[in-house]
């Protein structure tokens, strides 16, 4: 039972808290500042039917600072090395510099809330993006369930999940896209030309036709290529993250998306793709043959190569490549010499995800089935569609033979469209496959 005392006019209560001493005897907690000795009995009484119960805190544990938890929750985090890293600097950044200071019990709701309010009103200033508050206040939120759910650190979480119909409605800015057209990815494809030679003509196809996530493609090595896999398909048979059924794609062009390309604890590493999304893409027969010239023009184990015949990760690729390549560029001279190159207006601060996104729209538009779409895309269907569905090889041939129309019908319709030559000759008669490509690119000349 528990035992109140006055001390200096107020009331302080001491119970039992479940534990004992090196010596033998109870360890008890107490709390005062009470004006009425029944409240401070009750308040007792209330603790120690915790303890019972097992749901009690212990005031050490609810008086950890969070300039201490915060790095406890992260290093028992699971995740991928780039949302380790993204998580690393948003508690660096954001969250220990205005709550390490404070205990975990001691943080209310709401404190929690004006500091959400104070994040989203520096985003609507312009001082830091939207998502980026999003992904500050989904880490924080995590923290915080975990403190009381999984650590037992507070009773209940401090964060306040907000409900449909709850304070003033706000409608959700989405991004505004256009529909991707082939005349946007052809300006595109041309400026990357320039900017990045064969290499980054057969990049903006690439990502546009396979609707591949930027990192996957920087990770894309010439062996899991179209043109070499699956014949070169490293992998050992019993390797669970290999395509089980590799005869499929004996008799249709394919690629293997196998690795995403990023930094592991400061070194450059082929990593598992975003949500273990490992996946074998069919390539419409121009692509092909895009990718059989450009492996054919170099012998880097990487599928893209950066201007100095690297790996793309470690490059500044959004200032060196993309920018130049959506929002155009001055003249310049020297070694380096190239002509002015004009902004593609559809694309200008656009982001090159889009031709993901693009993609998608396509396949969509095309009405192929849902389970081949979201497979393609690297999603995985939840539920009785994902249990049932399965992707046969007409769905992905029928994938392949739509957007090779897509291509056709926009060289034909648009006419004297320019291409470039290929980097290098190939070991195979290209008039026979490719003839317009050959046709149109012979009498350029394009340094």
């Amino acid at each position: 039972m528990p035992y109140t005392e006055w001390r200096g006019g107020k009331c302080r209560v001491k119970w039992w808290a479940g534990e004992y001493l090196p010596n033998g005897r109870k360890k008890f907690e107490s709390a005062s500042g009470f004006e009425d000795e029944g409240a401070a009995w009750d308040y007792g009484l209330d603790r120690e039917y915790e303890v019972r119960h097992g749901t009690a805190i212990k005031q050490r544990d609810s008086k950890t600072l969070m300039s201490a938890y915060c790095w406890d929750w992260f290093d028992a985090q699971d995740l991928r090395p780039s949302s380790m890293v993204s998580y690393k600097a948003i508690i660096n950044k954001r969250i220990v510099p205005y709550w390490g200071s404070r205990a975990v019990g001691d943080i209310n709701t709401f404190e929690c809330e004006a500091w959400k309010k104070a994040l989203r009103a520096a985003a609507e200033r312009g001082e830091i993006s939207a998502g980026y508050v999003r992904e500050i206040l989904m880490v924080f939120g995590a923290m915080m369930d975990d403190s009381a759910t999984r650590y037992q650190l507070r009773k209940i979480s401090p964060i306040v999940r907000e409900k449909r119909g709850r304070g003033k409605y706000k409608k959700k800015v989405r991004e505004k896209k256009r529909p991707q057209e082939m005349a946007t990815l052809h300006r595109l494809a041309v400026n990357a030309y320039s900017v990045w030679g064969y290499d980054g003509w057969t990049y903006i196809w690439t990502a546009a036709f396979t609707g591949m996530r930027p990192k996957e493609m920087w990770g894309l090595q010439r062996c899991f290529a179209s043109p070499n896999w699956p014949a070169s398909d490293p992998l050992e048979p019993d390797d669970e993250k290999r395509e089980p059924d590799l005869e499929r794609y004996m008799s249709m062009p394919a690629l293997r998306v196998q690795y995403q390309h990023q930094w592991v604890d400061g070194e450059r590493t082929l990593v598992d793709p975003k949500y273990d999304s490992w996946r074998t893409l069919v390539v419409p027969p121009f692509l092909h043959e895009m990718h059989k010239a450009l492996l054919a023009s170099h012998d880097s184990p990487w599928m893209f190569r950066s201007h100095s015949g690297g790996p793309l990760l470690g490059t500044n690729f959004e200032e060196a490549y993309w920018w130049p390549i959506r929002d155009g560029c001055a003249a310049r001279e020297g070694r380096y010499a190239r002509e002015e190159i004009p902004a593609v207006p559809e694309m200008t601060k656009k982001r090159i995800y889009l031709l993901r996104h693009g993609h998608k729209e396509w396949l969509d538009e095309d009405r192929h089935p849902w389970v081949a779409i979201e497979t393609r895309m690297g999603h995985e269907l939840g539920g009785v569609e994902g249990v049932y569905a399965n992707v046969t090889p007409g769905m992905e041939l029928r994938i392949a033979e739509t957007l090779q129309e897509r291509w056709e019908k926009f060289t034909t319709e648009e006419g004297n469209v320019w291409l470039p030559p290929f980097p290098n000759p190939l070991p195979v008669d290209l008039a026979n496959h490719v003839p317009v490509q050959v046709s149109m690119s012979a009498s350029l000349d394009v340094g």
